[in-house]
């Protein structure tokens, strides 16, 4: 199933009118992309100036808008899955999350002692385990309770 352009449109239109009472400036792209089965809808907000407003402390607002725009559209875009980024930040804070993992990898790999890393989001946790899984001699596990769960690297012994 894929969008129609009045469905798109719907999208940019709400997202526009949630983000209007915070005198942002946005422009909003809607695309669509078929990875594996599964169709995936991402809307890109390109906020120049007040972007921090809309991604908030630790992508919290960002996280907030994407819940509240899932919640509207789950009806009408049943099969879809909804994504919302502002600026790239979920690129660049995967690509960041991704490098701290590596980085953790190896410092266990050198002190074979296990390592935890800050607290991070579900969507940074499944990064991290994803990006970690087909490294054999480390294994990963999250622990604590949010939002301070976090992830621990540690040494693999069979």
């Amino acid at each position: 199933m894929s969008l129609t352009p009045e469905q798109k449109n719907n999208i940019t239109e709400t997202i526009k009118r949630i983000i209007t009472p915070m005198n942002v400036a946005c422009e909003v792209v809607v695309r669509e992309e078929k990875v594996g089965d599964k169709e995936i809808v991402f809307a890109s907000i390109s906020a120049p100036e007040d972007a921090k407003f809309l991604i908030g402390k630790n992508g919290q607002n960002l996280q907030a808008l994407e819940h509240v725009m899932r919640s509207l559209f789950l009806k009408q875009t049943e099969g879809l899955t909804l994504f919302v980024d502002v600026n790239d930040y979920k690129k660049s804070r995967a690509t960041y999350v991704a490098t701290l993992a590596k980085e953790a990898v190896q410092r266990v790999r050198n002190t074979q002692r296990a390592e935890a890393l800050v607290p991070m989001s579900p969507y940074e946790r499944r990064i991290v385990h994803m990006e970690l899984a087909a490294i054999s001699d480390v294994t990963t596990e999250s622990i604590g309770q949010e939002p301070q769960r976090r992830i621990v690297v540690k040494p693999y012994r069979s």
